[in-house]
């Protein structure tokens, strides 16, 4: 009897475990596999700030040596070869190969002389940090004297030199001299490298952005910190060469990598996502986003290095602030 009672059939209310409906209100996110992280630029930075060895120093330099000496034998035996078959062609010869070593020479001397005025940055630096540390007036008026001699042919300084020239008299301390002539002088140079740095950000995030290449951001990431570092260096009176350019480029990459500050932090992706675009727009979109608020970091980065004075009249611009500039209205307007 009870295993015809078995038999039955049974019935099992499962309504309280159903399954519910899954709608596409209802349905959690798609997981990210992580915020954008600026790979691109972080790239072109590890590659413009890797160390050579002296052993590598070394092996490039004897090697530019033996072909610029293979070239020259080689030249040399072709301009008297073309002398001995035909004076006329050899004349020629010579003459173009004049001009080439002319024109060798004048960018070598270009070059020199740019060095010579990043040199002159950095000495002036120097004499500012040493004149703020020990509150040495002297040093500092010798500071304004070679700030002035600096800026003494830029015409949209002409103002601001003439106020300097007025009042440095009437200032007796180191911190206001130095507060005068950064002032007077360096807020307009500040307000032309802060555009440069915005329009490089916003060159790279846009590359970043729409070019679907794999190398064309790592490209577009380096073009654009080497021209805006340049630019930038141009403003403060550098006027850098290639070479001293270059030079110039491993020197803020250099700091930024052995820094950490390249890498990308909570505090740049808040200042940049604002608190949910990275969230509404295309991974795509939001890594363009970053690589451009590391250009603005590189850019500070370049201002500090370039600068002749540190800031203390003026704020030190941040991050934050210049990406919110440069990327306004570039991938959608901001809230608020």
């Amino acid at each position: 009897m009870s295993d015809q009672k078995r038999r039955g059939p049974v019935m099992i209310d499962l309504e309280e475990d159903a399954t519910p409906e899954v709608t596409p209100a209802t349905a959690p996110p798609v997981p990210e596999p992580g915020l954008p992280q600026g790979a691109a630029l972080q790239r072109a930075a590890v590659i413009a700030a890797r160390p050579r060895s002296a052993l590598a120093r070394w092996f490039f330099a004897a090697l530019a040596t033996l072909l610029g000496f293979i070239l020259s034998v080689a030249a040399w035996n072709w301009v008297a070869g073309l002398l001995a078959a035909s004076p006329m062609l050899g004349m020629i010869a010579s003459l173009l190969l004049a001009l080439v070593l002319a024109l060798l020479l004048a960018i070598a001397a270009k070059e020199f002389w740019a060095f010579r005025r990043l040199a002159r940055l950095d000495h002036i630096q120097r004499d500012a940090g040493a004149a703020l540390g020990a509150q040495d007036l002297s040093l500092a008026r010798s500071v304004s004297a070679q700030m002035l001699s600096l800026y003494a042919g830029r015409d949209e300084l002409a103002p601001g030199l003439a106020r300097i020239r007025a009042r440095e008299g009437e200032v007796f301390d180191a911190d206001g001299l130095l507060a005068l002539s950064e002032t007077e002088l360096l807020a307009p140079l500040d307000a032309m490298a802060l555009r440069e740095v915005e329009a490089a950000a916003r060159q790279v995030a846009t590359v970043t952005a729409v070019v679907p290449l794999a190398l064309a951001d790592v490209t577009a990431a380096l073009t654009a910190n080497l021209r805006m570092i340049r630019r930038v260096a141009e403003i403060y009176g550098g006027r850098s060469g290639t070479l001293g350019a270059w030079r110039l480029t491993r020197s803020v990459f250099t700091h930024l990598v052995a820094t950490g500050a390249v890498a990308v932090g909570d505090d740049l992706v808040s200042s940049v996502a604002g608190g949910g675009v990275l969230s509404r727009v295309s991974r795509r979109f939001g890594e363009g986003v970053v690589n451009g608020a590391l250009t603005a970091r590189v850019g500070v980065a370049a201002i500090e290095v370039c600068r002749p004075l540190p800031f203390r009249a003026a704020k030190r611009p941040s991050v934050s602030g210049l990406v919110g500039r440069a990327l306004t209205g570039l991938f959608g307007s901001r809230e608020g």
